[in-house]
């Protein structure tokens, strides 16, 4: 008899799949995009030395692409999440609900626990930043939303929370999709029933953004527009289950898509916006997906060879939730001494330098002290007993073919 661990296609213990360099590295672009919109906000590189002799363009896509990156990260959760699901359990009907959702508990919940304790201690110790005094929001509230799936939801009714809260909209946006996701799975049960869904419900995009005008904090951090952008990643994970071979010159096609469609949103995003108005969002997703999947293709073909110089860059990646959740506490701190030290916004730039380096240190503390022995001890704990159900499964279903057999 084999191991049950290794003979079960769903098992639990399996080791994980080899980490993808592209995906890695567009999502350290991501990331490093977020720290630099937030520095930005508070210490604008146009207003810098560097605007002397560098492309205004440039320089605004420098600072102002964070929302943008946050999309990116949407549909690359949405392709993981499917794929690896896939991989796991052969087929998304056979889902095993509560190991995913230990899994997802076990990566998600600890870290954003540890924030709200922090941040709720620095609220009452009155640190400003960090105080919550904006009319109609209070702690308890926040605290709520924050962890009852809905401070997008808080913040566009409410006004937006101090920075380190306010980064959480989206971590609401996944929840809600973490939820949702084994469920509609195992209602819609075949592929071609969820596929026309969530074709429907990615090309909404631009409607849904579009409907949401009156309310800028809500159209920026609303659910469906969100959700658009999470199903563009799963029917992107489909594609790649169903068509396993994609030719050389397809990959190249989808790479040189992707990278020209995110350059066009980064570098030139108000004339792009101008021309195709909430289309403009399509883009942005659908330029996403075909990086996602040319980088993923062109690994499974073993073609993929990690460019030199931008390990880096793939740390960041690798390191994008603590960092997302952490980084606040750097921008703060940072803008701080900028202004201690004579807010000389001329040399503004060279504050950018500890802010990208101290928010990588702070999100690499925090995997190694928080997230990482975290997760795996909520995961010896919360998926023992599905491992020894899987288990008695097994032996069963072997005691009844030797029965037979005798």
């Amino acid at each position: 008899m084999r191991s049950t661990e290794s003979s079960l296609p769903g098992a639990v213990n399996a080791q994980r799949d080899e980490r993808n360099p592209g995906i890695d590295l567009l999502r350290g672009i991501s990331i490093l995009l977020v720290v630099l919109h937030h520095t930005g906000l508070r210490i604008p590189l146009k207003h810098t030395a560097l605007a002397g002799f560098l492309p205004r363009g440039l320089l605004d896509g420098l600072n102002y692409n964070g929302y943008e990156a946050v999309f990116v990260f949407f549909v690359i959760s949405g392709f993981l999440i499917t794929g690896n699901t896939l991989k796991r359990w052969g087929s998304l009907d056979r889902i095993d609900v509560k190991a995913f959702y230990a899994r997802r508990f076990a990566r998600i919940v600890p870290c954003l626990l540890l924030l709200v304790v922090v941040l709720s201690e620095l609220h009452l110790l009155g640190f400003d930043d960090y105080v919550i005094n904006r009319a109609g929001q209070s702690l308890p509230r926040a605290i709520i939303a924050a962890l009852g799936l809905h401070l997008n939801w808080y913040e566009g009714h409410t006004g937006y929370l101090p920075g380190n809260w306010d980064v959480l909209w989206s971590l609401s946006i996944e929840e809600v999709f973490y939820i949702g996701f084994p469920i509609v799975c195992l209602l819609t049960r075949r592929v071609w029933v969820l596929v026309p869904l969530l074709v429907l419900l990615a090309l909404s995009l631009p409607a849904t953004h579009a409907a949401l005008a009156d309310n800028e904090i809500w159209q920026e951090k609303a659910y469906l527009p969100g959700m658009a952008a999470i199903a563009t990643g799963v029917l992107g994970a489909l594609l790649t289950a169903r068509w396993a071979a994609w030719p050389p010159r397809t990959i190249a096609l989808l790479g040189w898509l992707g990278v020209i469609g995110l350059g066009a949103v980064m570098l030139d995003g108000s004339a792009l916006w101008h021309l195709l108005h909430d289309g403009y969002m399509l883009v942005l997703t659908w330029s996403a997906l075909c990086l996602v999947l040319a980088t993923t293709r062109r690994r499974a073909r073993g073609g993929w060879s990690a460019m030199r110089g931008l390990g880096w860059l793939r740390s960041f990646g690798r390191l994008s939730y603590e960092i997302y959740l952490t980084h606040m506490f750097v921008v703060y701190a940072i803008v701080r001494l900028f202004k201690a030290a004579g807010s000389d916004i001329g040399l503004g730039y060279f504050w950018y330098v500890p802010a990208v380096l101290v928010s990588w240190l702070l999100g690499m503390l925090v995997a190694r002290l928080v997230s990482i022995p975290s997760d795996r001890a909520l995961r010896r704990m919360q998926l023992k007993p599905v491992v020894q159900s899987e288990r008695r499964d097994l032996m069963n279903v072997e005691a009844v073919v030797a029965g037979g057999e005798r």
